[in-house]
């Protein structure tokens, strides 16, 4: 019995430095890789269970696992709860560009598609209930089905 002992006190003492490592590599992932805070979640997870193993507070391995998942949930609900709030404002995207001004820079045909600047970038372009479109033409975004811009006149 005492030889248990002594494997379950090694192995907590290793642990801890494995969930630290772990809990190291993942923030050093998301530094390098723009995860929207998923791997530093994770991160904290690892660092969160290395400090309770450390402590001696768990010494299962699928306690551990267990503790590493909830830590980890939930600091990943946190930050995207925290991200989501930050927005601008209620119902309003950072990239909608519904209602932005767009030139038209080649000719649009009825029922057609050419090809209009929005924001220095160009677009394919249609016009709103099949309208005809010229060149030079300063239209409202009034939808965006993939890279198609619906375009109606100002």
């Amino acid at each position: 019995m005492d030889l248990c002992a002594d494997f379950v006190t090694e192995n907590v003492a290793m642990t801890w430095w494995l969930w630290m490592i772990l809990g190291l590599a993942l923030a050093i992932a998301e530094a390098q890789i723009p995860t929207n805070f998923f791997l530093l979640a994770f991160g904290v997870g690892g660092f969160a269970v290395g400090v309770l193993t450390g402590l001696g507070w768990i010494a299962t391995p699928w306690i551990e696992w267990v503790a590493f998942t909830l830590v980890s949930v939930a600091t990943l609900l946190v930050f995207q709860r925290t991200l989501n709030r930050g927005g601008g404002g209620a119902g309003h995207a950072v990239d909608d560009l519904r209602r932005e001004s767009a030139t038209v820079i080649d000719d649009v045909p009825a029922n057609g598609i050419g090809r209009a600047e929005l924001r220095g970038t160009p677009w394919n372009a249609r016009g709103v209930d099949g309208a005809a479109l010229a060149r030079g033409t300063r239209c409202r975004v009034q939808r965006i089905d993939g890279l198609t811009l619906w375009l109606e006149p100002e």
